[in-house]
């Protein structure tokens, strides 16, 4: 079995979950799955992208669940994941002056290089269109996750999270033709820490009334507080 791939047990195992429920779950479909010589196979890869898919979709419960797989998961030496520590203020924009697509990326990953921790700003930009290409991370609720289709350790020096607001809305892929205002972007180390990032981030904004209030702070310093109050209280 190749070294990147899962069998039953060991998906079992990084998932936190019974050999059993992952037979079932590969068997209707509900995991991205292939059967070889009669048993099951499953990509570290396509498995990434499946709970990435999941967490975008999930709600307040949902993620809490998803979040405490991930904490068992993490090794003990990891530290806690923390949005508000991992964004500073040189990296919050608003407004953020981009009316297109093309143009958000852009200026989002120049707040993320303006930490200092992303050293090759064009290569960040590349790989993050090259991920709204392949499925847009516009969610109905006006925000976007910004980020690479896998982490890029090589060309940053931790992780960071950037965020910005547009003065209106711009389409972003969002479904229903929905238009976006609210970007983060997210740039990861590695696997685990993305999608602990992830998860975090999106329990955040799914806060009751959180999305609300940070369309209507005025300063950077305003919407990292705002951030840091709300992620006190997950």
């Amino acid at each position: 079995m190749p070294h990147s791939d899962f069998d039953i047990d060991s998906l079992a195992k990084h998932l936190h979950i019974t050999p059993q429920q992952v037979s079932r779950l590969a068997a209707k479909g509900k995991l991205p799955a292939r059967k070889i010589a009669g048993e099951w196979q499953f990509s570290r890869s396509e498995i990434h992208h499946w709970m990435e898919d999941r967490i975008g979709l999930s709600n307040e419960g949902e993620l809490l669940e998803v979040e405490e797989v991930l904490e068992r998961s993490a090794a003990a030496s990891d530290e806690e994941v923390s949005i508000t520590k991992l964004m500073s203020i040189e990296a919050i924009s608003m407004p953020l002056a981009a009316r297109t697509r093309s143009s958000v990326i852009r200026t989002m990953v120049e707040l993320g290089a303006k930490t200092g921790y992303l050293w090759d700003p064009d290569k960040m930009i590349e790989a993050v269109r090259s991920r709204e290409e392949m499925h847009p991370t516009a969610l109905e609720n006006g925000v976007a996750m910004l980020h690479p289709r896998r982490p890029m350790s090589s060309i940053l020096g931790e992780a960071i999270v950037a965020l910005g607001r547009t003065s209106k809305g711009i389409p972003f892929g969002g479904s229903r033709g929905t238009l976006t205002d609210i970007f983060f972007l997210i740039c990861s180390i590695d696997d685990r820490s993305h999608l602990r990032l992830l998860a975090r981030l999106s329990r955040i904004i799914t806060q009751e009334g959180f999305i609300d209030m940070l369309r209507e702070v005025d300063s950077p310093a305003e919407a990292h507080k705002l951030i840091g109050d709300v992620e006190k209280n997950l």
